[in-house]
């Protein structure tokens, strides 16, 4: 297959076009013939006039290609390698939702032929590729596993608005569903990879690798967060303390803050998720959950208190909260936490304006159901700066007191204006 592709006789397919799937499709396409579907004929549109719909990567990209960019199913019967890069969610009850990646699969299945390989970048939990995936591309294509088709899982590492450690830079994690698949579809990705491959032992290890990334990071997350409620009530800024302990060469350098987005506010709910099926109850995991999930109403309720502590009547308070995005410098929306925030203040029947530079208005309104003001107003109780982007890094006390009344609070959820706010109210995390 390697060899094959190699000599452009045979293309890859990118099933997915996200911030996951258009760096792969166009990463391949610069040395081979790419198929890149999506089931979005609007995206297929965009990314035809070189415009990347999740905002990450610049026209250039999509320079000295050789891909077709389709919504049509059928294009896919051009590729004899398929990767498959779709989200894997999770529902209202926190359960994973394989709606995605089972119709993905579905796809896949009614153009596979006899030799062809299909690979999964999606995070789901160990097991699922085998239990899930592999029967239905099965079922749908008539084909015999292993006899007739081959499998992989090679899961997505990209960390969105990152432009340091890049998909070409991160070191690509990929397993086989025997020793040939394994050193086929590992030669595949070190024709892209210059960071070089690693070699599980089984897909269910990848699998595993993938998921515990995204949970170790949420659970030290959550115990910042811990450690962050505790010293508010101790009357102790927490970035201190922690750049404080940073000190000691050993030190997990972590800090609190809203935990949202596709990956690490949903992956761990995988993880519980296979553990309660084998009947466990991961008591870590969910407790870091709890206090992630948490956050956003914890952030609200100290708003509130400091509003009543300065004599502020609620329902005639303005507060703005600047960012609405999960994380800084994107424009994803997804499972953000400041939405938290935002449902919370609203419960207390607090005025609440929100901004953001990347965030796309009708996205937000039609996703969480407010507004984006396109600049911010004047006179208002409260500033909650939610998101770090870039935009807000250089802004001073001075402007700050130019548009809060004269009693006015500043939230700085992440602390960037730690040390910089002299005469304005200031509370962080």
């Amino acid at each position: 297959m390697y060899q094959e592709i190699k000599d452009k006789e045979k293309a890859i397919s990118l099933i997915g076009l996200g911030y996951v799937g258009l760096p792969i499709a166009l990463e391949f396409a610069k040395k081979v013939p790419v198929i890149g579907f999506d089931i979005k004929p609007e995206r297929v549109d965009l990314m035809k006039k070189k415009i990347d719909p999740s905002n990450e990567l610049p026209s250039e990209a999509f320079d000295n290609t050789d891909i077709l960019l389709t919504s049509n199913p059928e294009d896919l019967k051009k590729a004899s390698f398929h990767i498959i890069a779709v989200p894997t969610p999770i529902d209202d009850h926190n359960l994973p939702d394989l709606t995605p990646l089972l119709a993905a699969t579905k796809t896949v299945g009614n153009v596979l032929e006899k030799g062809d390989y299909v690979v999964y970048e999606s995070t789901v939990y160990p097991g699922c590729t085998e239990e899930e995936c592999i029967p239905l591309l099965e079922k749908t294509s008539g084909l015999k596993f292993q006899d007739d088709f081959k499998v992989g899982f090679s899961p997505e590492r990209i960390n969105p608005g990152d432009h340091e450690h890049t998909l070409t830079k991160i070191v690509k994690v990929v397993s086989g569903s025997d020793d040939e698949s394994l050193d086929e579809i590992a030669r595949v990705y070190e024709m892209i990879i210059t960071a070089g491959v690693h070699r599980a032992s089984s897909i269910k290890v990848a699998e595993a690798a993938k998921i515990i990334e995204n949970t170790q990071r949420d659970i030290n997350i959550g115990f910042m967060n811990e450690l962050s409620i505790i010293f508010s009530r101790m009357d102790i800024n927490t970035y201190e303390v922690l750049e404080a302990a940073g000190t000691k060469w050993n030190f997990l350098k972590f800090f609190p803050g809203l935990v949202g987005g596709h990956c690490i506010g949903v992956d761990p709910y995988y993880l519980t998720y296979k553990a309660k099926e084998l009947g466990y109850h991961a008591q870590m995991i969910n407790s870091g959950r709890f206090i992630n999930d948490s956050m956003g109403g914890y952030v609200a309720k100290q708003i509130v208190k400091k509003l009543i502590a300065s004599g502020t009547n609620l329902k005639d308070s303005q507060t703005l909260i600047m960012g609405t995005t999960f994380k800084e410098n994107v424009s994803d929306i997804r499972n953000s936490k400041v939405v938290d925030i935002v449902n919370e203040l609203h419960s207390f029947g607090l005025n609440v304006e929100v901004t953001d530079p990347y965030a796309d208005p009708e996205e937000v309104k039609k996703e969480y159901g407010f507004e984006i003001k396109e600049k911010n107003g004047k006179n208002y109780n409260a500033i909650v700066i939610a998101v770090n982007h870039k935009e807000y890094l250089d802004l001073d006390e001075d402007y700050f007191k130019s548009i809060l009344n004269e009693n006015g609070l500043l939230i700085d959820i992440k602390g960037i204006y730690r040390g910089k706010i002299k005469d304005i109210t200031y509370w962080s995390l």
